[in-house]
């Protein structure tokens, strides 16, 4: 060791081995016998079959939108709203508006219309998405029991109100583990522009081990932090710098169970993987300038969502299991991006729909024509959705419209599903769901379900709990699947 004491102060050696790579390479990375395309990860908790079911789906993208998507404007037509527009509120809607007052009803802000062989009612809106409207399947009955963003944001991803639960992304990498040795099996691509609520707390693994929470990869020369060292190393001294930390991570792991330090172990290794992996991942030299031009990457309105749902289809090539693209994001505060439409609904849905209705088509018809969504899964989701009014003295007709957690929509595409449908509805103004309600517990159990998981197996023992993603609610809706 006295080569590296001789070139490498303490400070410099802990600088680089917690800079991102440090003990990447530990001696035992060199003699892993993965094979490539096997699950390799797969907790033991589950590998037995009768914790399984024959999976429709091996993969996910959930294309998160951050403050809440109006479905009354985009894919929950209600003729009721066009007769019904700056009348007073029918007497069954009974709201509680954040300032005590509702103003008139609203109607449409965009035009619907019956699109493709399946006749489903999609908004002018998302004229891109409307001419996929047959792979879709459209759930007009979602209901949350929170209206408030960062709770609502939380029962969207893990199924509960607070932070410190896992997430959906993470319970799947739990359960099914990795595809691939050189990339992470959960990722997530937020907005260039700003994270959402309570940022990383939405792809924790909470209780889970730590491995399995969601690998963010951003905008960039360095899509992922400290991936590559500062400074660089003679190979001498980088030889002596693993093996030193090799020998303290196995004294320290023989003297008590670390889950930090043995993901942390896992990262590293990992980490030394994507030197190689991540570059070629997030350049699209082998791309097509067709394949560039129809995710919008051309168009700076639509160039970052095009470019993170273009990554998104790389990311499932190679492996990755589930990756998160948001649209959106409120980090620090107030919503300052996203489709929290409280002010002027047109003019906030108009921007925000412009920047993914033609990136986020393109993905799924990339996936279709590459054979890629029979067994992909498609999840297109919102907090909640908004009212058909807004708060306003009575009597006036207000531009925006509220946070409405009583009924909106959302939309599936991929493995496994009837498509070209809508299930169940809200009342006939678009406030509440009234045909076959569906709660976020039954729509991560729908989703496990298609993954080949059942969602009451699906366990962790924690703090005396078998705790599971649908707490102790959730029904798998069926009449979804073929």
């Amino acid at each position: 060791m006295n080569y590296l004491s001789s070139k490498l102060s303490r400070r410099h050696f802990l600088d680089f081995n917690l800079s991102g790579l440090g003990g990447a390479a530990l001696a035992d990375l060199l003699q892993t016998n993965s094979v490539k395309g096997e699950t390799t990860t797969r907790d033991p908790r589950l590998a037995t079959p009768s914790q399984a079911m024959a999976p429709k789906a091996k993969r996910v993208i959930h294309i998160c939108l951050i403050g809440g998507l109006s479905h009354v404007d985009s894919f929950d037509y209600k003729p009721a709203l066009n007769q019904l527009h700056e009348k007073p509120l029918p007497k069954f809607v009974q709201p509680d508006t954040f300032f005590g007052s509702a103003g008139l009803l609203r109607k449409h802000e965009w035009t619907f219309r019956q699109r493709g062989q399946s006749g489903l009612w999609i908004s002018d809106l998302f004229p891109h998405l409307a001419t996929c409207a047959d792979d879709l399947t459209i759930i007009n009955s979602m209901y949350s029991d929170s209206g408030n963003h960062t709770p609502a944001m939380f029962l969207q991803n893990s199924g509960f109100q607070s932070n410190g639960f896992p997430s959906l992304g993470s319970w799947l990498s739990y359960g099914l583990g990795n595809e691939t040795d050189d990339l992470p099996t959960f990722v997530v691509l937020p907005d260039s522009r700003s994270l959402p609520n309570s940022g990383a707390a939405n792809w924790s693994s909470g209780f889970l081990p730590a491995r399995h929470q969601g690998a963010v990869f951003r905008n960039g020369k360095q899509p992922i932090r400290n991936l590559f060292a500062n400074t660089t190393i003679s190979q001498p001294a980088e030889i002596d710098a693993r093996s030193l930390l090799k020998r303290i991570n196995e004294k320290q792991l023989t003297s008590r169970n670390d889950d930090i330090l043995q993901a942390r172990i896992r990262a590293y290794e990992l980490a030394a993987r994507m030197q190689t992996s991540v570059p070629e991942v997030v350049t699209f030299a082998a791309e097509t300038r067709s394949t560039i031009a129809s995710y919008g990457m051309e168009d700076s309105a639509t160039a970052d969502c095009g470019r993170r749902c273009l990554l998104a289809r790389r990311l499932l090539e190679r492996g990755v299991r589930f990756v998160q693209i948001y649209s959106g994001g409120a980090f620090g505060g107030s919503p300052r991006h996203g489709w929290d439409g409280h002010e002027n609904n047109y003019v906030n849905h108009a921007r925000e729909a412009m920047r993914i209705d033609q990136p986020v088509a393109a993905l799924l018809k990339d996936l279709k024509q590459r054979g890629l969504l029979s067994d992909t899964l498609i999840l297109f989701t919102s907090e909640f959705g908004r009212t058909p009014f807004a708060h306003a003295p009575r009597g006036v007709m207000a531009l925006g419209r509220d946070h409405n957690p009583r009924g909106f929509t959302s939309w599936l595409a991929g493995a496994g599903l009837r498509t070209g449908i809508s299930y169940g509805a809200t009342d006939e103004v678009g406030w509440k769901s009234v045909d076959k309600p569906v709660s976020w517990p039954d729509f991560h159990a729908t989703v496990l379900q298609l993954m080949g998981l059942d969602h009451e197996r699906l366990t962790y023992y924690h703090n005396g709990i078998e705790r599971r993603l649908t707490n102790v609610h959730g029904s798998v809706i069926s009449e979804l699947f073929t």
